[in-house]
């Protein structure tokens, strides 16, 4: 009998148990990290444990070996890139060196055939032309972050980079942003992805979080 038992106790174990899936967020800023905290804050419906990260070490290069890390660990991982950053990397690169955008370009190509659980995500300039296409449907090009800002300000006038203006109780950035996410969404898709052959454009391919099949639905209108 006591074999028998435990016989199918092991054959209990033997079967896998249904985990939460789990999303990783690569990411080189914080406010990125504030803004996904906050969105799991509010929608609290989402069964999906979103982890955000920052890599110790922000260069291109090893976030991408983050991510591929990630990829293995986590049922989807999303790769959030500042475009500026890519740009000013490029600029100072040393005579003789792969360029950032040559890095990327090659990154891109690797997840596309290789990774089907990462999604590479697109801001160009940075996350603050995202929170702009709430406020505005255009395409109009910053070539640094600031000038994304300077005109998100004319729509949050008190718009600030950090953490206490991202994570205020009842008054945070997802929060005041919601009622504006369709219409967001609406015109980050109107924009297309992300063209490497034209990169003087300003665009955002946040929607492609917001469609992920695990939530795709809560954000649908």
């Amino acid at each position: 009998m006591i074999t028998i038992l435990t016989l199918a106790m092991r054959k209990i174990r033997a079967i896998p148990l249904k985990s939460k899936p789990t999303f990783a967020v690569v990411v080189d800023g914080d406010c990125e990290v504030w803004y996904l905290q906050m969105l799991k804050r509010n929608e609290r419906s989402i069964v999906v444990n979103i982890e955000p990260k920052i890599p110790q070490r922000k260069r291109l290069s090893k976030q991408y070996e983050n991510v591929i890390e990630l990829s293995e660990e986590n049922t989807k991982v999303f790769w959030i890139i500042d475009f500026d950053v890519i740009a000013s990397e490029t600029k100072s690169a040393k005579a003789g060196s792969k360029t950032a955008f040559q890095l990327f370009l090659e990154y891109k190509k690797t997840i596309s055939e290789k990774h089907k659980n990462i999604v590479l995500i697109v801001n160009n300039p940075c996350l603050e032309f995202w929170l702009l296409l709430h406020f505005e449907a255009t395409s109009k090009y910053f070539d640094t972050c600031e000038g994304a800002e300077k005109q998100l300000k004319k729509h949050l006038k008190d718009y600030e980079k950090t953490q206490k203006y991202y994570t205020k109780q009842d008054n945070d950035i997802y929060l005041r942003l919601k009622p504006n996410l369709a219409g967001a969404l609406k015109n980050a898709k109107a924009l297309k992805l992300f063209n490497t052959e034209n990169t003087n454009k300003g665009m955002s391919e946040m929607q492609l979080f917001f469609e992920a099949n695990e939530f795709k639905q809560l954000f649908k209108k």
